[in-house]
């Protein structure tokens, strides 16, 4: 308690900032790569795991499983000294973006799966009797359909996502936990444990909330509007009748 209210340790978090600046944007660009590879890993298993092809959805379900079942920190340790021992290293935020990348990947891959699977399959034999290769059907008639479905959870991944960039602190990384873990165990700057570590939970708050709120507000409007349509569905019937 006496350090969280000691204007000593307040006063050196605001003048070393720029640590806890620099932490902040590695971890907003580790981030940001690593939700756009796990999108892409995630739609090109997501496809794979709906394509109805055996050897497709096989290699699908293998990546989705190891990669869910073994720990995001055996993983970025692996790829990190795999690399390093090989004389292949990549430095840190990379091996960061690719290890993160990889593992929300899987939980991207089993969104979309969900989503497309959770569309009718009146709608695939539809737009297969309109002539739609795979592709075709993919691309115009089910993920636009798919998509009010996928987007909520995908949120919620991207939320996890940058809170798990904190598992670079296992290999020293850049990110926002690392420089302020640097911070206070540093010669100069050390001993303001309670302020750095309230600061640095309160920048990842600053990203996370507001994510996590529009996750909660899309699906709940999505909901409101399916009961709508399925309300005037109802109506619409009783009426004919």
């Amino acid at each position: 308690m006496a350090g969280l209210l000691s204007k000593d340790a307040w006063i050196k978090v605001w003048t070393y900032r720029n640590t806890f600046e620099m932490g902040f944007l590695n971890t907003l660009l580790t981030a940001a790569a690593a939700v756009l590879l796990s999108m892409v890993l995630g739609i090109v298993l997501g496809l794979m795991a709906t394509s109805g092809k055996i050897i497709l959805r096989g290699i699908s379900r293998v990546y989705v499983e190891v990669i869910q079942n073994t720990p995001l920190l055996l993983q970025i340790c692996f790829l990190y000294y795999a690399l390093a021992f090989s004389g292949k290293s990549i430095g840190i935020i990379p091996t960061g973006i690719l290890s993160i990348g990889i593992y929300h990947g899987a939980y991207m891959a089993e969104v979309i799966r969900a989503g497309i699977e959770a569309i009718p399959k009146g709608q695939f034999e539809a737009a297969s009797s309109q002539g739609f290769g795979y592709i075709g059907r993919m691309y115009y008639i089910i993920l636009p359909q798919s998509i009010k479905i996928i987007l909520p959870p995908m949120v919620n991944q991207v939320v996890n996502l940058i809170k798990n960039t904190s598992c670079l602190y296992i290999i020293g990384g850049a990110d926002l936990i690392s420089q302020t873990y640097n911070f206070v165990t540093g010669a100069s700057t050390g001993g303001a444990y309670a302020p750095a570590y309230i600061v640095s939970g309160l920048l990842f708050f600053v990203i996370c909330f507001p994510l996590s709120k529009l996750a909660s507000v899309w699906e709940l409007n999505l909901k409101r509007r399916d009961r709508r349509v399925q309300k005037n569905n109802g109506e619409g019937r009783m009426m004919e009748v």
